[in-house]
């Protein structure tokens, strides 16, 4: 797989300095992390899973989790466990088919209830978890945490030399880490309870519609999750305590629940005419306005807001999120610039330059972890050319629907 894969060899060319590398879920951890990036969820119990997720491959699906919990109901959870094999079957046979054959599939993770029914669907699944590239863990606390990662590390250590690794995502969701009273001492437990199953701890997932959900709020289109501020508050001492260079976790963005805004705007637009203008020209306007009209452009305020914030991944769950967030993690010219002079000048015979873009100045020790991330995101999602951006990357006379 390959992000942006849908480019011609031509557009590719113009748009990328460096392009994107290609990968599979056996790929060492440390890329993995950043790959997962948009994860689209899809309820178990729809029946067109499997077609879906082949038809939105050449849309550049990358990531899906397939979900056994809050997207289905409590009397479906049997219905859609039938339904996952039955989905999994489907997408094994079609790998048969190809010469690249698991290969060839997005990352697939299941979001399950609970570690019963993790167990379960361990034994269950037999030869069909090997398409897997993990299990996702909501609700995830110290009372559970132990028993979900030690049937993770249980197959691990039993799965045959060939078969790939299989991860662990938990959620941060409940009460004892929104509320303040409890917080810290839970993210610290929670935090020592991961540091014992490290190699198998893909991302750290922030479940901020369960949080939103426990003061009775839910944010508008016209704003960010960052303008609740008890979700906030509570996402920056998450960020403190698992964002960390020293953790080496990857924190992965809540949910954007948007995709028409069917209402009254009350604030301004948040996108610039000028890049969808400098790329497509008057046809340009017609798809800014198309994002505006779905609500797109505060998803992708919330993107560059989470980055800004050390935050790389997202849940999603409309096909048409895919484009905008993957496109948001592509690395600019003058970021990859400034990175990559950071760390090869990292020999102790200097401790600032100016920027090759002579507008700023870069200090070796203070930037060199900033420039770390930067250069292990740019192998996943590639560094544009010094006057591309990511509206390149948009489509200009199509729109994503499942």
């Amino acid at each position: 797989m390959r992000y942006f894969d849908y480019l011609t060899k031509e557009q590719e060319t113009s748009l990328f300095h460096a392009p994107p590398i290609s990968f599979d879920h056996t790929i060492g951890k440390d890329l993995l992390a950043y790959a997962v990036g948009a994860a689209l969820y899809m309820p178990a119990t729809r029946p067109t899973v499997a077609e879906d997720i082949l038809k939105l491959k050449s849309s550049g699906l990358m990531t899906v989790i397939i979900d056994l919990e809050d997207a289905i109901g409590d009397n479906e959870v049997e219905q859609g466990e039938h339904s996952l094999i039955r989905h999994l079957s489907y997408l094994a046979a079609y790998a048969d088919t190809r010469a690249d054959g698991e290969q060839s599939l997005p990352l697939l993770f299941v979001r399950v209830r609970n570690p019963d029914q993790l167990r379960q669907l361990v034994f269950q699944l037999g030869s069909l978890i090997t398409l897997l590239t993990g299990f996702v863990f909501p609700k995830f606390s110290v009372d559970n945490g132990v028993e979900y990662f030690e049937i993770v590390a249980d197959y691990n250590s039993s799965r045959s030399y060939d078969a790939p690794v299989l991860y662990g995502m938990p959620i941060l969701e409940s009460a004892p880490i929104i509320y303040r009273e409890s917080r810290m001492d839970t993210l610290l437990a929670i935090r020592s309870l991961l540091s014992n199953y490290r190699e198998y701890v893909l991302n750290v997932r922030i479940g901020a519609t369960d949080f939103s959900s426990l003061f009775g709020l839910r944010r508008s289109p016209d704003i960010s999750i960052y303008d609740l501020t008890p979700i906030r508050d509570c996402m920056s001492d998450i960020i403190n305590v698992f964002g960390r260079v020293e953790e080496g976790y990857v924190i992965s963005g809540p949910v954007w629940e948007y995709f028409a805004n069917k209402g009254h705007r009350v604030l301004r637009p948040q996108l610039r005419e000028t890049p969808f203008e400098d790329t497509y020209g008057k046809n340009g306007r017609n798809l800014r306005n198309r994002y505006i009209s779905s609500s797109m452009d505060g998803l992708i305020h919330e993107v560059i807001l989470d980055k800004e914030n050390g935050i790389v991944g997202k849940t999603i769950i409309h096909p048409s999120h895919l484009r905008p967030v993957q496109a948001m993690y592509t690395v600019m010219h003058e970021e990859y610039v400034d990175a990559l002079s950071i760390v090869e000048s990292n020999n102790g015979n200097r401790g600032v330059f100016k920027s090759e873009y002579y507008n700023k100045m870069n200090e070796i020790k203070p930037h060199l972890n900033w420039a770390k991330r930067i250069l292990l995101r740019s192998q996943i999602y590639g560094v544009l050319h010094e006057q591309q951006h990511f509206v390149g990357l948009l489509p200009e006379n199509e729109y994503t629907h499942v």
